[in-house]
């Protein structure tokens, strides 16, 4: 295959999944807290930088099972962010979905997450980067008001 160079500078591509469920009638969401810089200690949901050799959805399964030891199954996509600033390192574009989980399962912290905790979605520490931002995209889907 022939490749092909341009002299534009490529951002970083990574995945995060927003894993999410009930619990006597309240959502809860999955959340990691980072081992390590940018923002080390603080919570945000499992995911990381794409592999060259995968798509957007299987960086999100790898990095949920790999940060937290559980497995998605179907994706919804929830949306891209693009914002120059999102992240202190370099220009990171961020493709997240969310997984719906009809029973909470176990999770154990792994690779970068320093700890892995189910939080009710009306209770939530501070969240990292612009997860923020993407919580309250899926939650308009599920909850169109």
């Amino acid at each position: 295959m022939k490749k092909y160079t341009y002299d534009y500078p490529h951002p970083a591509v990574t995945a995060d999944c927003i894993a999410l469920s009930p619990e006597g009638g309240e959502m809860h969401v999955l959340l990691v807290q980072r081992k390590n810089e940018p923002f080390k200690g603080h919570w945000a949901f499992p995911g990381g930088f794409m592999k060259i050799d995968e798509d957007a959805p299987a960086a999100a399964r790898r990095e949920l099972r790999e940060e937290t030891g559980i497995a998605a199954g179907q994706l919804m996509q929830i949306g891209a962010y693009t914002r120059p600033d999102r992240d202190p390192r370099e220009r990171v574009i961020s493709i997240a979905f969310a997984a719906y989980f009809d029973k909470r399962p176990a999770v154990t912290a792994a690779d970068d997450a320093a700890e892995a905790r189910w939080f009710p979605v009306n209770a939530l520490p501070p969240l990292a980067f612009d997860h923020a931002e993407m919580l309250r995209d899926v939650q308009e889907l599920i909850n169109p008001t």
